[in-house]
This record gives structure tokens, sequence and C-alpha cells, in this order.
């Protein structure tokens, strides 16, 4: 296939917001019918950036769009992140704003004619939950499918496997995928052993803000 061919096999780009609505109407949805919606939220990960939670699934939309034959959608990088929000630099929306606002954008793409919306979510928490609960709302109103991968729980066996444990909040594998987009952001220098705490299993301890 000569590059001439391959470019008119696939979009200018592939990012929603740099496309103009004339070549939009033009691919969507006779040559394209999925898109990726990245979903996280802002709060710490410890020396990883705060921001690694939006980082991440960002960087997974780029990277797969292609394979899939799929859009990306700008990304929703606040989220609902609860007892962690206390921290510095930390973001979180109210749970009936937030459902509101997601439940509006999935609307929105299943109204421009995607018939497959993936939604790569890097935020855990109740974030999780309102959006499998959004999923189904909005599939069922729209007649759109809808995914919702949790994209660290997705490859908990290859984290397995490589770090000998599954991993979790601000753990090897979300500061493994930040080194990959860029190692810079890792700061090693601030790193304490003391930094590192277990997290508790399910429904034995909470606290807020948690340590």
């Amino acid at each position: 296939m000569s590059m001439s061919t391959a470019r008119h096999n696939a979009p200018s780009t592939r990012d929603m917001e740099r496309i103009n609505w004339i070549e939009f109407r033009q691919w969507i949805p006779a040559k394209i019918d999925t898109v990726l919606l990245p979903l996280g939220t802002l709060e710490p990960h410890g020396v990883a950036p705060n921001g690694t939670d939006i980082l991440a699934p960002v960087a997974m939309a780029r990277e797969i769009a292609s394979r899939v034959n799929a859009m990306t959608a700008p990304a929703v990088p606040y989220g609902f992140t609860g007892i962690l929000d206390a921290y510095p630099g930390s973001f979180t929306i109210p749970e009936d704003a937030f459902r509101g606002y997601v439940r509006a954008v999935l609307t929105g793409l299943a109204k421009n004619k995607f018939k497959n919306i993936i939604l790569l979510n890097g935020h855990g928490g109740g974030q999780t939950a309102i959006l499998g609960a959004l999923a189904q709302e909005v599939g069922r109103h729209t007649g759109a499918r809808i995914l919702v991968v949790n994209w660290w729980s997705y490859c908990s066996d290859v984290t397995l496997e490589v770090f000998g444990e599954d991993g979790g909040h601000g753990a090897e594998n979300e500061t493994a995928y930040v080194m990959a987009i860029d190692p810079a952001l890792i700061q090693k220098k601030h790193y304490k052993p003391e930094m590192a705490t277990a997290m508790p299993s399910p429904n034995t301890w909470s606290a807020y803000p948690f340590p």
C-alpha cells in the first residue's frame, strides 16, 4: 500500500478536537463508528504526577486508536476523587455533577453516530461504579454499545507476573506506565519508604484523608 493510499484510508487525525466538521461527516459513522473516551482524576500518586489517572488512559487511547479504527474523544480529566481530595493539587467533582456531565458526553457521542463507545478509565474507587451504571443507562437509552475498561484491573495478571503483585494506587503498575510515557515525570528524589501505605482489604477500614 502506498503512502497516498494509506492517507486516504484514514482521517487526517484520530483526535476529535482536531478534526473539522466536514471531515467528521465524511468518516463518522460510514468508516469509523468507534470512539475512545479517556477518563481520570487529579489526586496524589506518591512520586508520580497528580495526573497519573488521566495521563495513562490518554496515552492508551492514542496508542490503540488506529489499531481499532477509532477516534479519540477529548479526555475527562476531573473525576470523583473521594478520600484523597484533601491532598495538595487534588480535585473532586461532586457525584451528581460528575454523573450528569459524563452522561451528557456519552449521549453526545451516541448522538454523533458512534455505535461503539469505549471508556478508558484511569481512576478507581466510586468512579468505577458510576461509569458502569452510566454505561448501562446511556446504552439502553441510545442503543450505543458502551464498554468501560478499568485498565489496572484488566492487566493485573501482567502486573503480577512482572512485579510480583497486582499493583494498586500509586504502585508499580501506575508508576511504570507513567515512566513509559515520560520518565522525567517520576520524581524519584522525593521517594521515602514510609510513603508506601498498604490499601485496606475490602470492608475492613477506611480513613479521611487516606494516609
